[in-house]
């Protein structure tokens, strides 16, 4: 689907149990594909079944192997639940791309204080939430010849580093994620878990839907 020769190693993922969050649209939809192209068998999670199902049928029928579970990223009993249940299915979970987020714009001085929190709630106190579970069960994983039992690779945003007007909320959801790589990394580093967080600028997905036209201009399309 990416349309280039692969960085990785053959056989890197063949047979790999990866979590893909909001694995249905934009960013994880196209992880999803490329990583199950590779061999990966990738779980994609996210609130809409309906979403879920068609890109798990889109992998399938390019020959990947896709699996899906319902939950909301913001609710600790269904994520924890909805991991178990794909561990069950999939077993050891190797992989984890965090890829769930949202935002809501208001400048500064517009925005309350409960938008706020619902807006650090779905980026950064749910991104803990599903590194923290995700961790539990890559803890018990056996260790590959590495010493390494898995790797979880968190979605901030370039509005981290360079947040515009109206992102306030937004902006400090994806710096708290960027700023709690280090240390996660550092926790998990004793039982061979990696950590790491990637910053994408603009691109067309679901997030960027209803933007103007002329902001529309400046998307780097898929």
């Amino acid at each position: 689907m990416s349309g280039y020769e692969s960085i990785f190693r053959p056989g890197l993922f063949e047979g790999q149990a990866i979590l893909i969050t909001g694995g249905g649209t934009g960013l994880g939809r196209c992880t999803a594909h490329e990583l199950a192209s590779l061999g990966a068998q990738v779980a994609i999670v996210g609130r809409r079944e309906d979403v879920l199902a068609e890109t798990a049928e889109e992998i399938r029928s390019d020959g990947g192997r896709c699996d899906f579970e319902t939950m909301d990223v913001r609710d600790e009993a269904s994520v924890t639940e909805a991991v178990a249940k794909i561990v069950e299915r999939l077993g050891p979970i190797r992989g984890l791309h965090n890829n769930a987020g949202g935002q809501f714009a208001a400048p500064a001085e517009k925005i309350s204080a409960s938008a706020f929190r619902k807006v650090v709630d779905l980026n950064l106190i749910a991104s803990f939430n599903i590194n923290r579970i995700a961790a539990m069960h890559m803890a018990k994983n056996e260790p590959n010849a590495d010493g390494e039992r898995g790797v979880m690779i968190n979605t901030a945003s370039i509005a981290a580093f360079e947040g515009q007007v109206g992102q306030v909320s937004y902006t400090a959801a994806k710096a708290g994620i960027a700023g709690m790589t280090l240390t996660i990394a550092r926790d998990l580093g004793a039982v061979g878990v990696r950590c790491m967080t990637i910053a994408p600028s603009l691109f067309s997905t679901g997030l960027t839907a209803g933007i103007p036209d002329a902001a529309a201009d400046n998307l780097t399309k898929d």
